[in-house]
C-alpha cells in the first residue's frame, strides 16, 4: 500500500485515483471476524477472501489506508450469521444488558489487539491523528476502536474509562434501538428521522463524559430529537459516521437538509453510508445501482456541509453496498468517479481522508 502524502496539504492536480488513500469512518469487520469464527465462513483477514467486504490484501488493493473500525453486539449475540440480517425480525432489536454487552465488546476489542499483534506491524491500533498519520505514512492499516451503540457502557461510565484507555476513541450512543442513553431510528422507509424520544439524562451525561475524554459522538442511527440533544449538550464537532442525504432517499437513517446545517455549523462531518437502500431514491435494494448515486449523495453533503465536512463511511461488513462498491477494492472506483464529476483532486483528497482525520483531530487534540 503506497501512500503518496498523508500531511495536511493537497495532492498534485492529475493525481491518480489508485494512488489516494481512503481513511472510513465505519466498517464491522470486528464482528464478523468474530462471529463467524468457528463456522464454515470463519476468514483470516490477514489472508484475501472472497467473504465479507474487507480483508488486508483487498484493503491493499483498495489503497484503504485505515479507518474506524467498529465494536457491535447484536441484539442476538447467538445470531446466525452465516444467514442474511432480517430488517423486520423485531429480535435483531431487542436491548441487550450491559454486562452482556460489555463482555461481547471486550472479545472485539480483543480480537482487534490480536490482529494487530499477529499482523507483524502491518496494522497499528492508533489513539490520537499524529499516530493514524504516522501508521499511514508507513504503509499500516490504520485502526482507530469505535463502539457501536453504548451497551457495553455503564451509567457511572467506569467501562467508558477502562475502554478509552484500551484505544476507544469514537462512540455511536446507539444503535437501531433503545438503551439507557437514548433511542435509535429504525430502518424505515419512507421515514423522517423523527421517530421517537430523545436522549435520557444519562445519555446527556454520556455526552459530556465523552467529551471530556476526547471521544468521537457519532450521530448516526440517533433519533432527531437525540440529534437536538447532542447537539446543545455537545462542545465537540457534530458527526454522523455512516448516514446519507434525506433530500435524495427519504430512509430514517438519513440526514435532513436541516441536521446537516448543523453540523456544518459545528464544524462537523457525515461519511458516505454503501447501504444501496440509503442511497437509493425508491429505497431499494438493487445492487445494479451505479455509482453515479453516490456520487449524487455526495454532490449534496457538500453543497449542505462545505468541503470540509464530508467524507467516507462506508459501513463495510455492515452493509449492503452496490455491486459498483462491493468491496474494499473497489474503492478508486469511487474516487475515480468523484474526479470524472468535476470534483478537483483537493478536494477528493479532503473527502477520502484529510476531512476525517481533521475532525479527530479537533475532537481528541492531544494524545491521552
Amino acid at each position: 500500500m503506497t501512500l503518496l502524502v498523508i500531511e495536511d496539504h493537497p495532492l498534485p492536480s492529475g493525481t491518480p485515483a489508485h494512488s489516494i488513500p481512503v481513511f472510513d469512518g465505519h466498517n464491522d469487520s470486528l464482528l464478523k471476524l468474530e462471529t463467524l469464527a468457528g463456522t464454515p465462513r470463519e476468514r483470516d483477514f490477514l489472508d484475501r477472501s472472497d467473504q465479507g467486504h474487507i480483508d488486508l490484501p483487498r484493503a491493499r488493493e483498495g489503497n484503504f489506508a485505515g479507518g474506524l473500525f467498529a465494536a457491535f453486539v447484536p441484539s442476538n449475540i447467538d445470531y446466525d450469521f452465516t444467514t442474511p440480517f432480517n430488517p423486520n425480525d423485531p429480535r435483531n432489536y431487542a436491548q441487550v444488558p450491559q454486562p452482556d454487552a460489555l463482555n461481547f465488546t471486550l472479545r472485539l476489542f480483543a480480537r482487534a489487539q490480536r490482529l494487530e499483534r499477529t499482523s507483524k506491524s502491518q496494522i497499528r491500533i492508533c489513539r490520537s491523528v499524529a499516530e493514524l498519520r504516522a501508521a499511514m505514512a508507513a504503509g499500516q492499516l490504520a485502526m482507530s476502536l469505535h463502539i457501536e451503540g453504548a451497551e457495553a457502557i455503564d451509567t457511572d461510565f467506569n467501562a467508558l474509562e477502562v475502554l478509552h484507555a484500551a484505544g476507544l476513541r469514537s462512540l455511536g450512543i446507539v444503535w437501531s434501538r433503545p438503551n439507557a442513553f437514548g433511542h435509535g431510528v429504525p430502518m424505515a422507509f419512507p421515514s423522517s428521522p423523527d421517530t421517537g424520544p430523545g436522549l435520557t439524562d444519562a445519555g446527556k451525561a454520556l455526552v459530556k463524559a465523552s467529551n471530556e475524554l476526547g471521544i468521537l459522538i457519532d450521530l448516526s442511527h440517533l433519533t432527531e430529537k437525540g440529534f437536538w440533544d447532542v447537539a446543545r449538550h455537545s462542545n465537540a464537532p457534530l458527526v454522523a459516521s455512516h448516514s446519507n442525504a434525506h433530500a435524495l432517499c427519504p430512509s430514517a437513517r438519513n440526514l435532513t437538509d436541516k441536521q446537516l446545517d448543523a453540523i456544518r455549523e459545528s464544524g462537523g462531518l457525515v461519511g458516505l453510508n454503501f447501504q444501496v437502500s440509503f442511497l437509493r431514491e425508491d429505497g431499494g435494494y438493487a445492487r445494479q445501482t451505479p455509482m453515479d448515486v453516490a456520487v449524487r449523495h455526495i454532490s449534496h453533503l457538500v453543497e449542505r456541509l462545505g468541503e470540509d465536512g464530508v467524507g467516507i463511511g462506508s459501513d463495510f461488513d455492515g452493509c449492503s453496498p452496490p455491486d459498483c462498491l462491493r468491496d474494499v477494492s473497489c474503492l478508486p472506483d469511487l474516487v475515480q468517479a468523484l474526479l470524472d464529476a468535476g470534483f478537483g483532486t483537493e478536494l477528493v483528497q479532503k473527502i477520502a481522508f484529510d476531512n476525517w482525520l481533521n475532525v479527530l483531530d479537533r475532537t481528541n487534540p492531544i494524545p491521552i
